[in-house]
């Protein structure tokens, strides 16, 4: 065993033994249970941050941990590797997407390989392989054939210089983010996933993961947002709209419908295109509209506008006339496009309502009282449930009874009826880029749209393309879309659109466990793997990309692909039993003002930061001109802000183990660790000194771990302090997941050994369990060191072969215990005793006690508390 720890080489062997061994390929041959651990993959940008750093050294402490524990484990890793990230590097760097995109790849493998991660590489996928999306086509169309998937016109933001759909997030003060041109809201078909009709079991199925964390769950629920309420028609005034028919709005406050004093409509809504034949200022106004987001979080921000229509509905209850008005906060595609607005127990129909002088009337009585008028500004409690009033027939009824009553008598005119309803809308996956999985449709004017039949699958994407910006390259293709009708044999074209990427983060999961297999989306495998026993990912994913596992999840369910359960197979209903969300990684910021509100960021390793006695930051300086710059706040390390450390410079300074012990050793896992140099200082010096202590002891001879015979005292405590733990650790890895407290009870255990100076067969027998112990309960977070400290400790055996160490309950008996010793509550000593000592010698040894006499101060006690195994406290 060499004298210095040297982890460069120490994990350049132990990667070479892992690999020449195929030490963490994944069979399904065994009789041990299985344990799937599973990080979200990366988007492969092209280096690893600290995040990435943080994600997979979290699970892979928990798949090696599981491993020594007895399982079967599998821990697949993958690319998300379609997107338009790639297109805009494309762009910036004149290379197509697909070389950009593998070239990453290449290079993040290598990176990710540098950490030691237990995975099972020949598991490797890529979205962005025909082979991969080739079985995501072969699923829409079997989707698109059960009408689960369907066409339909949608409104989108639409930048008119580049030609294609904008992300909500990429519309910036109404322009489009690259081009700058301004957004418009445009009507085009595009392709729907109907997870809507999930929605009862995807709000269900939360109930049943518990291993969840409830604040996820919350977001979902929140997210799908079940609500009971009621359908109402308001019908058309013939008079002003020429026509028959009725206005259809829900509402989960039907309580309030004799407080509904205008409605409002979309600016898609026909009767708003009704409206605006004959009127050019409201059809202006239509058009300014349209020109704004479709980000329900923007709509419910910006300054309301609206105009009347100058048409008319009918309250359905009362009969009295209601003008209809367009208004900008209200969008097309929630719910039927239109609100009855109560303007005194809603605050956007209040905002609304007083902007344009709109009458206001009070219908509840809520815990504020009763108001016959609304006072500005609007308060929150009028939005509260009350008793209704200026009601007529509904008035002293609470929510419950008015609803009832209210719907039952909108049901006997027919002009309504109770409903359930969902926010969830159904996921639109069509996108106008290039770089994506393409839609397997082919448009026929004879035939229709037409699925690609299983034989002509994948519709491969070209690869070989430039990408300019401006629109999908697909549809200037011939090549790509032209093609033949599968019915009827005329000329066809192709679609052209390409599937949103969360739809290849989808079922990822399921793939890894079929990751061969050339005949089907997954195979007899997946039930074998099936559900990931552990997924660990960012808290940013808690919605969308979650949910759209869950709902994809069942889709594979119920097209039989894990089995059948009408016959009693395999039944999966959700796809991760046990979710981690692991915190970001932040750190401090620092810049210069560069004058029109711009700011010049420097990394953290080019600035000097000056302390006070407390460690709190006083000023900091630039390395580079001593000056100062201002100290920022400590944010999520990006590039924005120039905070980041690139792992591989930690990784090439101070080796693998070292970042992986203290990415795991400065915050529990949930939480967000903040980045300390000192830190990473503090874990290799750590690992520095177990190195010392084990090549110390192997040096004066490697001896048998203790097994029983006659201990010290102080052996006797040390094996008790070892064997409590292995408890507390084995509990914190596998229930607890806080690793930090792990680390530091195996260096608690590791300080009270350095000190011992016994020397003895017995004690080097105790040093040797103790050293082999903390080696094994380390081995999961760094596991290059442990296994060649394991080797030195016990030659020829390997550390892969190890099982998790088991505790010794007799190391747990002790033969004397410490009591703290209490005068009134207040602790002022301590008394050591044999655990087989009567409450009645306790009681006479504390009141003997020095400290106790003391603070007795002469007085009798009142009474003596002895808790057993833990204090004695006396009452004066």
């Amino acid at each position: 065993m060499e004298a210095q720890y040297q982890p460069q080489k120490i994990e350049a062997d132990a990667q070479r033994r892992w690999i020449e061994s195929a030490a963490f390929k994944a069979v399904e041959t065994t009789d041990k249970p299985k344990y799937y651990c599973l990080s979200m993959f990366p988007y492969p940008s092209g280096r690893l941050h600290m995040g990435h750093v943080r994600n997979y050294t979290i699970g892979d402490v928990l798949a090696r941990f599981h491993r020594m524990q007895g399982y079967n484990v599998m821990q697949p890793m993958g690319w998300d590797a379609f997107g338009l990230p790639a297109e805009n590097a494309a762009l910036k760097n004149g290379v197509p997407p697909a070389a950009w995109t593998y070239a990453n790849i290449d290079h993040m493998r290598s990176q990710l390989k540098s950490l030691g991660l237990a995975i099972d590489w020949d598991r490797e996928l890529a979205t962005c392989r025909p082979e991969y999306y080739r079985w995501e086509q072969w699923l829409f169309t079997r989707l698109f054939e059960k009408g689960v998937i369907y066409k339909k016109t949608a409104s989108v933001n639409w930048d008119p210089v580049d030609n294609t759909v904008l992300a909500n997030e990429q519309v910036i003060d109404g322009r489009g983010w690259r081009s700058g041109a301004l957004v418009e809201k445009r009507d085009i078909p595009m392709y729907f996933m109907r997870i809507t009709a999930y929605a009862d079991e995807l709000l269900g199925g939360l109930d049943t993961l518990p291993h969840w964390p409830e604040q996820v769950k919350i977001m979902q629920r929140n997210w799908i947002g079940k609500s009971f309420g009621c359908e109402v028609h308001f019908p058309y005034d013939a008079a002003s709209i020429g026509a028959a028919g009725a206005l259809k709005v829900y509402t989960t406050r039907p309580d309030t419908l004799m407080g509904a004093t205008y409605v409002a409509v979309a600016a898609e809504h026909p009767l708003a295109a009704r409206a605006a034949a004959n009127n050019p200022a409201l059809a202006e106004f239509i058009a300014a509209c349209k020109r704004g987001g479709v980000a329900e979080a923007d709509i419910a921000t910006q300054a309301k506008k609206g105009m009347n229509t100058g048409l008319f509905v009918s309250h359905p209850l009362s009969g009295e006339k209601l003008p209809v008005w367009v208004a900008n906060y209200v969008l097309m595609g929630y719910g039927e496009g239109a609100v009855m607005a109560v303007p005194a127990h809603d605050e956007r129909d209040f905002e609304f309502a007083a902007q344009y002088g709109l009458p206001m009337k009070t219908v509840i009585a809520s815990s504020s009282g009763a108001y016959e008028t609304v006072a500005a500004p609007w308060q929150d409690a009028y939005a509260e449930h009350g008793v209704c009033i200026n009601s007529g027939k509904y008035d002293g009824l609470d929510f419950d009874a008015a609803l009832e009553a209210i719907a039952a008598d909108l049901q006997a005119k027919g002009l309504g009826s109770k409903r359930t309803q969902f926010r969830l809308r159904d996921w639109g996956i069509s996108r106008q880029r290039y770089w994506g999985c393409p839609i397997p449709i082919i448009h026929c004017a004879t035939c229709g749209d037409v699925p690609v039949p299983d034989h002509q699958l994948p519709v491969v994407l070209p690869e070989d393309v430039v990408v300019t910006g401006a629109g999908s390259p697909l549809a200037k293709m011939p090549g790509f879309y032209q093609c033949d009708c599968p019915k009827c044999g005329q000329p066809a074209r192709r679609e052209t659109d390409t599937m949103d990427t969360f739809v290849e983060s989808s079922w990822y999961y399921a793939r890894y466990a079929s990751h061969d297999c050339g005949s089907a989306m997954v195979d007899q495998r997946a039930a074998h793997w099936l559900p990931v026993d552990q997924y660990i990912g960012g808290i940013e994913h808690a919605i969308l990309h979650l949910l759209y596992a869950r709902f994809f999840h069942k889709l594979m369910r119920d097209e039989g692909l894990f089995g059948d359960p009408g016959r009693g197979e395999n039944r999966l209903d959700e796809p991760f039993v046990r979710l981690l969300t692991q915190g970001m990684v932040v750190a401090p910021t620092f810049y210069r003002d560069a004058g029109e509100g711009k700011k010049d960021w420097f990394n953290p390793a080019e600035v000097d930061v000056r302390m006070d006695e407390r460690g709190r930051p006083l000023d900091a300086l630039l390395k580079a001109d001593g000056l100062p710059v201002t100290i920022g706040a400590t944010e999520k390390m990006a590039k924005s802000k120039n905070n980041g450390v690139d792992p591989q410079l930690l990784i090439d300074g101070y080796g693998a183990d070292t970042a992986r012990l203290f990415m795991m050793f400065a915050a529990p896992p949930e939480q967000s660790l903040e980045w300390s140099d000192a830190g990473v200082e503090g874990a290799f010096r750590f690992l520095k000194r177990l190195w010392k202590l084990v090549h110390d002891h192997v040096s004066a001879g490697v001896v048998p771990a203790y097994t029983g015979g006659e201990l010290s005292a102080g052996l006797k405590a040390l094996r008790f302090q070892l064997h409590t733990a292995v408890k507390k650790i084995s509990d914190d890895y596998s229930r607890r997941q806080t690793f930090n407290t792990a680390i530091a009870a195996v260096m608690e255990l590791l300080n009270t050994l350095s000190k011992m100076s016994d020397t003895s067969l017995a004690a080097r027998s105790v040093a040797q369990e103790v050293l082999e112990r903390a080696v094994l309960m380390l081995a999961p977070i760094v596991p290059h060191a442990c296994e060649a400290l394991w080797t030195a400790l016990r030659p020829d055996t390997q550390l892969l072969d190890q099982a998790w160490p088991q505790v010794d309950e007799s190391a747990l008996v002790q033969d004397e215990i410490t009591l703290m010793l209490q005068v009134n509550g207040k602790l002022r000593g301590e008394i050591t005793v044999a655990q087989s000592t009567s409450r009645e010698l306790i009681e006479q040894l504390a009141l003997a006690h020095e400290a106790a006499q003391k603070f007795m101060a002469g007085q009798v006690p009142k009474k003596i508390v002895v808790v057993a195994g833990r204090l004695v406290n006396i009452v004066v």
